[in-house]
């Protein structure tokens, strides 16, 4: 499935000039023949916009939710996306994948909140694996610094995730975790790794881009630069298949070493 990846910080503040970005990334993904396109972290909103996270958050089926599927359709084409939600009076960082068709198949809550910025305006998520198919691939959705935790990838992998969908808002100076770690996650999982991140700087922090889509064979198929840009890579069923059955690291895992992990 050819993957767009969209390194992108959009206007931070404005759904609807966010929506404006998604839409205009949705036609050239979609004219170059890409089957779903992925946004940052937060990208409905922009990420550092302190009390106007609040104020921006909505349910995970509101208004903008509604554009997004409008989006996927007209283009035809899944679109992957972050935002703030609006649960009661709760506000979580989530990520949602809507189909071509419009449908909201899956919906994930951050469960590692970054820093005392993220603490002071997010509720964390509760549930590690959210999966949904798409395209003859197991899509996985999880959001930044989620996947820097071992254990995080690692439940996706056993849960038969295929492609795993990382939104995150990178920023410096751990660019290590994009052009070093990700890769890695994806061949110790056998699977592959599409981290997306915004661009630019905002607030107070400076997002370093670098959105990679890595390979199961630990290898960047596409790599961002620090700017603006529409990144395309594949996720190919077949060598994921022939990776899994040459790379060990699953089948040789004793379980029963690990007890002391948790």
């Amino acid at each position: 499935m050819r993957t767009a990846l969209l390194q992108s910080s959009g206007r931070p503040g404005s759904v609807v000039e966010n929506l404006k970005v998604l839409d205009e990334a949705a036609g050239r993904a979609a004219a170059a023949g890409a089957g779903l396109l992925a946004a940052p972290e937060m990208f409905l909103t922009g990420y550092a916009i302190g009390g106007d996270i609040a104020r921006l958050a909505e349910p995970a089926d509101g208004d903008s939710a509604a554009a997004v599927a409008e989006i996927a359709t007209r283009h035809g084409l899944a679109v992957a996306y972050g935002y703030p939600e609006r649960d009661g009076r709760a506000v979580h960082n989530s990520a949602q994948l809507i189909s071509a068709d419009g449908t909201r198949l899956a919906h994930y809550r951050k469960t590692h909140l970054f820093g005392r910025f993220e603490r002071d305006h997010f509720a964390p998520g509760e549930q590690q694996v959210v999966q949904a198919e798409l395209n003859g691939l197991t899509v996985g959705l999880m959001i930044c610094y989620d996947v820097e935790f071992p254990e995080n990838v690692r439940a996706h992998a056993l849960a038969g995730t295929d492609l795993l969908v990382v939104p995150t808002a990178q920023m410096h100076p751990f660019q290590f975790v994009a052009e070093s770690m990700v890769p890695v996650r994806a061949f110790e999982n056998q699977m592959y790794v599409a981290y997306v991140n915004r661009a630019g700087t905002e607030g107070g922090f400076e997002f370093v881009g670098l959105s990679v889509l890595a390979g199961p064979d630990g290898t960047a198929r596409t790599r961002g630069g620090r700017g603006e840009q529409l990144l395309f890579a594949d996720a190919d069923p077949a060598f994921l298949a022939a990776s899994r059955e040459a790379n060990p690291y699953l089948k040789d895992r004793r379980p029963g070493l690990y007890g002391s992990l948790v």
